[in-house]
């Protein structure tokens, strides 16, 4: 591979083996890593015989291997061509030697060791592409050195005279390795973020084993006192395994704290600067660093089920997909080369059949732009021709979406935000609305009991009650009235109503078997169930409580106000999204008094609130607002948002390290605060306006590059420059949201 374009090829040809997840693809390191799907066999041949089928090469290396750096093969090639071109150059500028048949000898000398080793990559590249009836940029860069090189080889052997362009020939293999060598080295820093992340995790860890070894002949039958550690390689870790961690160690696998206390650092897998407290039972995650105490840490994921790894495939499977846009840059680059060597063609024929016409067009055009030296005779042709190929390499047109995509993707993975692939980030870019749930995105998702209303004389245990249908629940209003009582009563027929509540049989005070539910007004409403406690309700309703009610059999005994803290950056972010131009909604299972309230507290429009919505119906109103004609991002805590997430234009998960593997989401936040919405979508904002620039970059280069060369404009030096520029150009516009704030 030679540039860019050559990787993208690859990657979709290995992409295209049955079998295969994703492909990470490294130009720098000429590898390629591969990730195949759960259950699929691994056909190392078939991934082979696709990349020698796009016109590479490949062979199988060992797991582990060091990767290589291609840089180091370019600057190779550039430093043997940059010694011989200097040479050259002084020669001809410098002492006037051009006349001398002896320094033509040497040059024809100096220029072949040039083609033969400096430009063997572009040679080979622009065969391989031959063999499968393709061509690519080594193919023009292949043709026009060789024009260059062939008619100064045949003038010189013929004795045919007149300036020879042996300088011009080497001194375009010399600036295009220029270019490929700064491309690669750019290249690596746009992929900056995945390579942090791959070095994240240890190669080892400290795994405790218990000391049952005898130190004497009386401590034959000795039980186990003590643990030692035992550094082993991370791969060899199981799940349940105890690992000991201290100051400053990364962690390296998924795990809970079994011992000890301390702070970790989660910056690089969350974004969030602030270290985190873990004590016994908390989860913690491979990559991070363990800042101050002593851990001893129980394995609860290995390999590519941590959430690094999950981290990790997400990036790549950023880095390498393709977004709607590329699809033109893709058309006009698969006819590019044939209409370009076709150009080339007929300006050479006409510089060489008919200078004179061509020299009026050039010399009608000079005062406007400038004069150029023109070779005269047949010279005139082939170097017009050259010039041409050269210019034109469409490299930057092939560069123009994959660069700004990676770029993308790891200026939003630095700040803990994961983005499925170029589309999303395409359509993260066009959003128009944002709908929000509220349970767990606008507020806290740790609500608490704030208000009790019972019946005047309750013949039950109301507290133990509702804490004994509501303990099987993972909801979180569930969890939170749970924690209202201890006492557990006899159950039976438990069963839980997806947006509704939870119901079954419990065995009351007289030894009776009686219906019990617990739930929303709403559900028991329907139910034939309606709490006479208007003032309870309106009062609490006004402050974005929500209410839950409980009933025995027809008859409503209690109820729940329960209240949610709303997400300190709430407020904020509804008014950054709204000084972004978005269209902001609510939507909520609670009721239009509590959706009211919440609405109220952060800013959100009255109208554009839908209230006691079910989980299952939020996917529909998604679908209401895109018939609207707006293009939606949802914006959920996952849980029961997946249908609506699918839904949406664009879904946004806001989700914790621990979650990263959910599936139903374009963006996936892996800090709770929502404050990265904003962030993230102005980010995809600002990656879609870079593609575009770049383009229109790509495009107008070669529109104005190609007739240029073509009336004489440009020499071959100055076309291979302007090819390495604009390569250059394109990277660097793209690198510009590395450095965005």
């Amino acid at each position: 591979m030679s540039c860019n374009n050559c990787a993208r090829h690859v990657t979709e040809a290995i992409q295209g083996v049955p079998g295969v997840d994703s492909a990470a693809v490294r130009l720098e390191a000429g590898q390629a890593a591969v990730r195949w799907r759960p259950g699929a066999a691994e056909n190392i041949s078939a991934l082979i015989a696709a990349v020698q089928k796009a016109g590479y090469a490949a062979k199988e290396i060992p797991k582990g291997t060091a990767a290589g750096d291609r840089t180091t093969n370019w600057q190779v090639s550039l430093w043997l061509g940059v010694a011989i071109t200097v040479l050259l150059m002084a020669g001809e500028w410098g002492l006037d030697l051009a006349p001398k048949p002896w320094f033509q000898w040497l040059a024809f000398v100096l220029a072949a060791v040039v083609q033969i080793f400096a430009g063997a990559q572009f040679y080979r590249g622009a065969w391989n592409q031959l063999k499968i009836g393709s061509s690519n940029m080594d193919t023009l860069v292949a043709l026009g050195s060789t024009t260059a090189f062939g008619y100064s080889t045949w003038a010189l052997v013929s004795g045919a005279g007149g300036h020879l362009y042996f300088m011009e020939a080497a001194a375009i293999i010399t600036l295009i390795s220029f270019g490929h060598w700064l491309e690669a080295r750019v290249s690596a820093r746009a992929a900056g973020a995945l390579e942090q992340l791959l070095q994240l995790a240890p190669q080892t860890a400290r795994r405790m084993v218990d000391d049952t070894a005898p130190r004497n002949f009386t401590d034959l039958h000795r039980q186990p006192v003590a643990a030692l550690e035992v550094e082993v390689p991370v791969a060899d870790l199981k799940i349940g395994d105890r690992v000991a961690l201290r100051p400053g160690d990364h962690v390296p696998v998924d795990g809970t704290v079994r011992e000890g206390d301390s702070t970790m650092d989660e910056a690089m897998l969350t974004g969030e600067s602030l270290p985190v407290d873990k004590k016994t039972g908390d989860k913690i995650f491979a990559g991070t660093v363990n800042l101050n105490g002593q851990l001893v840490m129980s394995v609860t994921a290995t390999g590519e089920s941590t959430a690094l790894a999950h981290i990790i495939a997400a990036v790549q499977r950023a880095q390498n997909s393709r977004a709607n846009i590329q699809r033109l840059g893709d058309r006009v680059s698969n006819v590019f080369v044939p209409v370009v060597t076709a150009i080339a063609l007929a300006a050479g024929l006409l510089w060489g059949l008919a200078p004179e016409s061509a020299g009026r067009i050039h010399d009608w055009l000079a005062p406007f732009l400038w004069h150029a030296m023109m070779p005269t005779g047949t010279a005139a042709g082939f170097i017009v021709a050259a010039a041409v190929l050269i210019v034109a390499c469409p490299c930057a047109m092939g560069l123009a979406t994959p660069a700004a995509i990676m770029a993308g993707a790891n200026a939003a993975a630095r700040r803990g935000i994961l983005i499925r692939d170029g589309v999303a980030l395409e359509k993260a870019g066009e959003i128009t609305a944002v709908l929000f749930d509220k349970t767990g995105t606008l507020t806290a998702g740790k609500p608490e009991v704030a208000a009790l209303w019972e019946t005047e004389s309750p013949k039950f245990k109301v507290q133990s009650l509702a804490a004994t249908l509501a303990r099987s629940s993972t909801h979180p209003i569930s969890r939170a009235i749970a924690k209202s009582s201890n006492e557990i009563m006899e159950l039976k027929d438990w069963k839980e109503i997806r947006g509704g509540g939870v119901e079954g049989h419990a065995k009351l005070d007289d030894g009776d078997w009686m219906t019990v539910r617990l739930g929303s007004l709403r559900w028991l409403k329907d139910a034939g169930i309606e709490p006479a406690a208007e003032k309870f309700i309106a009062k609490w309703s006004t402050q974005g409580a929500t209410l839950v009610g409980l009933a025995v059999d027809a008859t409503p005994i209690a109820l729940f106000a329960i209240k949610d803290t709303l997400k300190p950056g709430a407020r904020a972010v509804v008014e950054q999204l709204r000084r972004q131009n978005l269209k902001i909604f609510l939507i909520t299972g609670d009721s239009a008094l509590t959706a009211a309230g919440i609405a109220g507290e952060t800013g959100i429009e009255g109208q554009n609130v839908f209230a006691e919505v079910r989980p299952e119906q939020k996917a529909a109103f998604v679908k209401k607002l895109q018939a609207q004609g707006e293009r939606v991002a949802f914006v959920g805590d996952g849980i029961n948002d997946a249908p609506a997430l699918e839904q949406a234009d664009l879904g946004v998960a806001v989700s914790r390290a621990s979650d990263v593997a959910r599936e139903a989401a374009d963006i996936i936040l892996l800090k709770s605060e929502i404050e990265a919405v904003p962030e993230a979508l102005a980010l995809a904002r600002a990656t879609l306006r870079t593609i575009k620039q770049n383009l229109f970059w790509a495009f107008f280069y070669n529109a104005l590059g190609v007739p240029l060369a073509a009336l004489g404009f440009m020499s071959p030096i100055w076309c291979a420059a302007a090819m390495g520029v604009s390569d250059l150009v394109v990277i660097g516009n793209a690198l510009r949201l590395l450095r965005r704030r």
